[in-house]
């Protein structure tokens, strides 16, 4: 699905497919330079980073292995109630494995601070985070973040994984949310 597809639902649309694309492949290659000779392991955070995983992980030329968390911190909203839930954890073990968080997005920071303090308790030798979007403005708390696709403003934004309601995953692009679809 492309933004043309639902205009009516968004107010404008942050970055295309192809973009996304581009700088994925730009942080890949980052990334096979810096775990070049490391037992990487990918962690992608259920559900939103599903595309930026599946597309990031094929850009390595690396041998990498790949993990899933499931954690919530939102329900049904668009904020961050800042109560972390595990809905799936790990099933691999964590002691001394060189560790890569893939997320879609980085608003808070709530869910990822709680995340890189679980995962350093579980003996990762290194913990680093990818995020394609990142929301300064609407961070709460700091968390490094050593590969970031795109600074984004604070608005609500969907596709390419990210949702309103379990709605609008599939869109190509990113693209920000018209306020009626919420209100």
């Amino acid at each position: 699905m492309r933004a043309a597809d639902i205009s009516h639902d968004i107010t404008e649309v942050l970055y295309t497919a192809e973009e996304i694309h581009d700088k994925l492949e730009e942080l890949a290659a980052r990334v096979t330079v810096d775990y070049a000779e490391k037992n990487l392991l990918l962690v992608g955070v259920l559900k939103g980073a599903v595309m930026v995983m599946a597309d990031f992980a094929r850009m390595l030329p690396l041998e990498v292995q790949m993990d899933w968390m499931a954690v919530s911190s939102y329900g049904t909203g668009t904020r961050s109630s800042g109560v972390v839930q595990i809905r799936k954890d790990l099933d691999t073990d964590l002691h001394g494995r060189h560790v890569l968080i893939v997320e879609d997005i980085i608003d808070s920071g709530l869910t990822l601070s709680w995340l890189l303090e679980n995962f350093a308790s579980r003996g990762a030798e290194s913990i680093e985070v990818l995020a394609l979007l990142r929301k300064p403005e609407a961070m709460k708390v700091h968390v490094e973040c050593r590969y970031v696709g795109f600074d984004i403003p604070n608005e609500f934004v969907i596709g390419y994984g990210l949702d309103y309601a379990e709605r609008y995953r599939n869109l190509r692009d990113v693209a920000v949310l018209a306020p009626h679809v919420y209100s």
